[in-house]
């Protein structure tokens, strides 16, 4: 079974491939679906960021944002595309409090194993302003898989919607649909599943 290293490794070893790959997918729908519940002046974190595909369209679009990617290579590029600087650092360490409008983790923290979702998003949830909005995406399934090197961690909506629930009572579901993939390469008939919830005041307890 493949770990976070084996992971990144593949994105560091694989960086330019993949930035070639990824920069121009268009996601303009799945934007849309999370930037209009966002104010215009909004502080977005790009959690995974990748080759800074969606952290260019939301700085062309006057967003504030802060990326960050746990690949080093993949910062690198990043980095030159966006102009601005990608923060490397792992998941784990974000440890910031009511400070983003909106978090944006689009193919992300599927890379994280199973048991060590919950953690990570009551980080994401702590980070978040109330009002703010999360949205995360998993591979339709169950169980996980290692292809080409890296980890992923597959969810029904059903699941992802217990998980989110079972870490805070301080969070609704506001939005949730399936998408096909843009890029499929040597994953045919890959389903996604999305999710945006908001971040509510007081404890529903």
């Amino acid at each position: 079974m493949a770990d976070k290293y084996d992971t990144l490794k593949y994105y560091n070893d694989n960086a330019q491939t993949y930035f070639e790959q990824t920069k121009n997918l268009e996601l303009a729908k799945l934007y849309d679906r999370f930037l209009k519940h966002l104010p215009s002046d909004a502080y977005i974190l790009d959690f995974g960021c990748g080759s800074g595909r969606d952290s260019k369209y939301f700085l062309d679009k006057g967003y504030r944002v802060d990326a960050i990617d746990g690949s080093t290579e993949m910062c690198k590029l990043a980095s030159e595309y966006i102009k601005q600087e990608v923060i490397c650092k792992d998941f784990e360490e974000l440890n910031e409090a009511n400070k983003y409008d909106g978090i944006w983790a689009c193919s992300s923290i599927l890379h994280i194993e199973k048991e060590n979702l919950p953690n990570i998003l009551i980080k994401m949830i702590n980070a978040l302003k109330v009002d703010g909005v999360i949205y995360i995406s998993f591979k339709l399934g169950t169980g996980s898989k290692v292809i080409e090197g890296r980890y992923f961690n597959y969810m029904t909506m059903e699941e992802i919607i217990d998980l989110i629930n079972s870490v805070s009572k301080n969070v609704e579901v506001i939005d949730h649909f399936e998408s096909l993939p843009t890029l499929e390469r040597n994953m045919p008939g890959i389903i996604w599943e999305n999710i945006i919830v908001k971040k509510i005041d007081g404890d529903r307890k």
